[in-house]
């Protein structure tokens, strides 16, 4: 059964989980043709490999803390902290302490791309 995503003007709470981060899961808040919105809950030791996507993303550490790796570097992410990537640049995640981020994918509008070429 799929989580039923927010709607326009609908109010989305994404204050940390605190205690209930150990039954949480990552979850898609909302998604249009352009942009999805969505809640990682990464458990202490755990995260994403190294990928990368098409569209610029924003990754926003809500609680605990994660080590987030691109543009060659390592940096460890903390609570209120928010971190901009260019479309294609490879990134991976790794939480340090349990934690849960908001993270921002853009969809590159595929008929502007086709226009550029």
């Amino acid at each position: 059964m799929a989580l039923p995503h927010a709607t326009s003007g609908q109010l989305i709470d994404i204050l940390p989980l605190g205690p209930r981060m150990e039954e949480a899961h990552s979850n898609a808040l909302f998604k249009t043709s352009q942009l999805e919105l969505m809640r990682l809950v990464l458990p202490r030791g755990k995260g994403l490999p190294e990928h990368k996507v098409p569209g610029a993303v924003t990754i926003q550490c809500i609680e605990g803390e994660i080590e987030l790796c691109a543009h060659g570097k390592s940096q460890t992410m903390q609570p209120g902290q928010l971190v901009y990537l260019a479309g294609g640049e490879p990134h991976s995640l790794h939480a340090l302490q349990d934690a849960s981020v908001l993270l921002t994918l853009l969809f590159p509008n595929q008929s502007q791309d086709a226009a550029r070429n």
